[in-house]
């Protein structure tokens, strides 16, 4: 009985043993699964903060993308093994080839030209701080553009992670303002000098006394004032294209009757047309010819038109005006029509152009090249016209301008 007393007595002990331990491996089993649950929580947590950041990052390249893709300059970005990494849309313009192409591949395979792609991978060796500046000329469809190429450093060299930034900037805008410029310059001074050395030549044959009687001294002083006047001239209309296309010329608009203007350029101008046996009709239809205009610079304009009307036409010839009202532009038309030596087509695109006169005719009358233009500019600039020429060379000239009434509107047509 003692024996079996004490055996059940062990083995209830190790049961009560057996079952502390399965408690004890429970709880050691739960705190487990709550720490598995707290590390897969924070996990969890970690996944989505670095699914945002990715997130934002992906939105913050797209946005630097379309950044750089309103560039004008083109922008290539190769990294240390010489591979394109990204290039913006002028690049790729400029190297013809797609943007979504240039990725991961050599720069050898985007760039046609040995001279970049030697700068480029001589780069990869160091540039300094302020960077590399040369000019790389492409020739596409035997067109040749120049490039300014500037190239900076990304990276550290130190850990050879270095990455290329090429900018092609196109120069060819540049250089054609920089030398109509110079081409402006040489043709005042040139346009200036000439009036300038007849005057100084006449005021040096008077001071050294060569006008032998009254009426050579008067000769002196007549072409000295005629000369005076053309510098006059030239340097006002200098000045009045320059103001208007700086946007400083101060129009005065009312409402005129144009058909006054235009009678009394004709009646200024009759003497000079009588001189050479011409003939000048005002046609002016019977409409009201009012409109909203700087009188003072559409009386110029008509004036400037005629004048040319009667120097380049022969003598016995037939100088015509009209003016009418368009309706359906709601501007005035306004036309001169010579019987004079007519111009080129190659002449016509540029008659408009500072400076330029018709080598053939400069024997035919004087002028300074800047009367058309100026006209050009305020017909188109500051009265919202057009300004236009029909001619057939030896038959004549139509010259043609618009304005509209109200100061504003719909380009009328020719």
């Amino acid at each position: 009985m003692i024996i079996i007393a004490a055996t059940a007595i062990v083995c209830a002990v190790v049961g009560w043993c057996n079952a502390m331990t399965w408690k004890k491996r429970e709880g050691l089993a739960v705190d487990s699964l709550k720490i598995v649950q707290a590390g897969s929580d924070k996990i969890s947590d970690e996944v989505e903060s670095i699914r945002i950041h990715c997130c934002i990052e992906r939105a913050q390249l797209q946005q630097l993308t379309e950044v750089l893709n309103v560039f004008r300059d083109g922008v290539i970005v190769v990294n240390t093994h010489g591979e394109v990494m990204y290039a913006n849309k002028s690049a790729s313009s400029v190297l013809n080839v797609s943007s979504d192409e240039v990725s991961g591949r050599p720069i050898s395979e985007i760039v046609h030209g040995d001279e970049l792609v030697s700068k480029v991978i001589a780069a990869q060796g160091g540039i300094p701080d302020e960077g590399t500046v040369f000019e790389y000329e492409i020739t596409s469809d035997s067109q040749s553009t120049i490039f300014e190429v500037r190239m900076h450093t990304v990276g550290n060299f130190a850990d050879q992670t270095p990455t290329i930034v090429v900018q092609l900037r196109d120069m060819t805008h540049d250089r054609e303002i920089s030398q109509l410029k110079s081409d402006f310059v040489s043709k005042a001074s040139h346009e200036l000098r000439t009036p300038i050395c007849s005057i100084a030549a006449y005021i040096e044959m008077l001071i050294d006394g060569d006008a032998e009687d009254d009426e050579a001294i008067q000769e002196y002083y007549s072409v000295i004032s005629k000369e005076t006047g053309r510098l006059q001239k030239m340097i006002d209309n200098l000045l009045d294209i320059s103001r208007i296309e700086a946007g400083l010329m101060n129009i005065d608009r009312k409402y005129l009757d144009v058909g006054e203007l235009v009678n009394r350029a004709v009646s200024n101008l009759n003497p000079q047309a009588q001189l050479k046996d011409t003939s000048i009709h005002v046609q002016l239809a019977e409409v009201n010819l009012s409109a909203l205009v700087d009188g003072d610079m559409l009386y110029q304009v008509i004036v400037n038109l005629l004048s040319n009307a009667i120097k380049y036409t022969p003598n016995g010839g037939r100088i015509t005006i009209d003016v009418d009202s368009d309706n359906l532009t709601k501007s005035l038309h306004f036309s001169i029509t010579d019987t004079g030596l007519g111009i080129s087509p190659d002449d016509i695109e540029k008659v408009f152009d500072k400076f330029y006169r018709i080598e053939n005719y400069q024997h035919n009358a004087q002028g300074t090249g800047l009367g058309l233009n100026l006209c050009s500019h305020i017909i188109e600039s500051l009265h919202n016209g057009q300004l236009g020429l029909e001619s057939t060379l030896g038959k004549g000239s139509r010259f043609w301008f618009t304005v509209p009434i109200e100061g504003c509107g719909a380009k009328a047509a020719a």
